[in-house]
């Protein structure tokens, strides 16, 4: 019996793809699930009612896109959910194509390209007066000179495209910045410079699903409490907070955009003047997405209710307090690399607080976590996941 399914995920293998599965098979929705390579987490969920196993759209574009249009074609999928940026790039560049067969909740490739630069988020957001850190453009190579006794040290080197700590790189004196900043230009040319953020203030993400006119339909706000690398990187643990400073400045900058579907505005609060400032925009589904389904919002599920044409009044409110946790191996990394480890709260080993859910372990949907176990092996074989891998280190 051929069977027919609602919503089509990419990228099975990461948390955030899970995070979606479960929030759709929670609400009876039928999900299909993709991705380059077998075994993937995704792929384990009982809300997994499908398994694609795809070309890899890192080496066979072509073949990706020409799979997938396959698909849509072949059943009557009423929305296409990319998760990761390189699978949101290749549909956007097809956007048309893929647009005609499905509900593609996904902005434009110029716009998309735009948002995916640190350096364009960063000027616009200055330009309509959401504070940002102290950030120097390298243009040209000679600038590093005449700049380098200038700088608010330690400072940050950053490429202006990629997600967590991918290619970042700190820079404590003058003598050292030159040096430092060339490691970083040698795989990502003309990288930011900017001042780290005083006193280790918290980060905070201001999450949003907004329609075709730009009007906000979800919004929610985490405070990271840990994460990996411990200088800065994805969150290893998070809770749901209310700031309303924050969600106020990512919708405003999500507005002058003219926004459409999904995004994460991430901030970090600078205790040196005590003003939150704006880091980047995450221009699709993020990490710490099962935190905000716990709370209340679930995203994949009202994106599914705006494909369907749905009406519903925009989700405002939400648990407050709640927290998520990635701890395999996300929390566990954090702890062993934490020269404070011994002071951490909420307690590391409490591992059984009702307030407290985890990104994988699930005792309603368990196989994940033998996903996220397996996981490993595909980087001795599969060539798509290498690539991740070396892109990661």
């Amino acid at each position: 019996m051929n069977m027919n399914y609602d919503v089509l995920i990419t990228d099975g293998h990461w948390r955030k793809s899970l995070a979606a599965v479960r929030g759709l098979g929670q609400e009876g929705v039928r999900v299909a699930g993709g991705e380059s390579t077998w075994p993937a987490t995704g792929f384990f969920s009982k809300y997994c009612r499908k398994r694609l196993i795809y070309p890899s759209l890192l080496f066979e574009p072509e073949k990706f896109i020409e799979f997938l249009l396959k698909e849509l074609k072949s059943q009557n999928y009423r929305i296409l959910i990319p998760m990761e940026d390189a699978t949101c790039n290749l549909i956007a560049a097809n956007h048309e194509d893929v647009g005609n067969l499905t509900y593609l909740p996904l902005i434009n490739k110029e716009k998309l390209e735009f948002v995916q630069r640190k350096d364009n988020v960063l000027q616009l957001a200055a330009g309509i007066g959401i504070p940002i850190p102290e950030t120097f453009y390298i243009k040209d190579l000679d600038q590093l000179s005449e700049l380098k006794d200038q700088l608010p040290y330690p400072v940050v080197i950053k490429p202006k495209t990629g997600a967590g700590a991918e290619g970042i790189i700190y820079s404590f004196k003058p003598g050292n910045l030159i040096a430092d900043y060339l490691k970083v230009h040698r795989l990502y040319p003309f990288p930011l410079i900017q001042e780290k953020i005083a006193g280790n203030g918290p980060g905070f993400g201001a999450s949003f699903l907004m329609d075709e006119n730009s009007r906000v339909m979800a919004s929610f706000v985490h405070k990271r409490l840990r994460e990996y690398p411990v200088t800065g990187g994805a969150s290893t643990l998070r809770e749901s907070v209310l700031q309303d400073e924050v969600r106020q400045m990512g919708e405003a900058l999500l507005k002058k955009l003219g926004w459409f579907g999904v995004a994460m505005v991430e901030f970090k609060y600078d205790i040196k003047d005590q003003t939150y400032k704006l880091m980047e925009i995450n221009p699709r589904f993020w990490g710490s997405l099962a935190l905000a389904i716990r709370a209340g919002v679930n995203f994949p599920y009202l994106l599914y209710k705006m494909a369907c044409k749905e009406k519903f009044k925009p989700v405002e409110k939400y648990k407050i307090g709640q927290r998520c946790r990635w701890l395999l191996p996300g929390d566990m990394l954090h702890f062993i690399h934490n020269p404070n480890r011994a002071g951490l709260k909420p307690g590391f080993f409490n591992f059984f607080d009702r307030q407290t859910t985890y990104d994988i372990i699930s005792l309603k949907d368990p196989m994940p976590i033998i996903g996220r176990i397996l996981t490993p092996l595909t980087f001795l074989y599969d060539q798509d996941m290498q690539c991740r891998l070396a892109k990661r280190k």
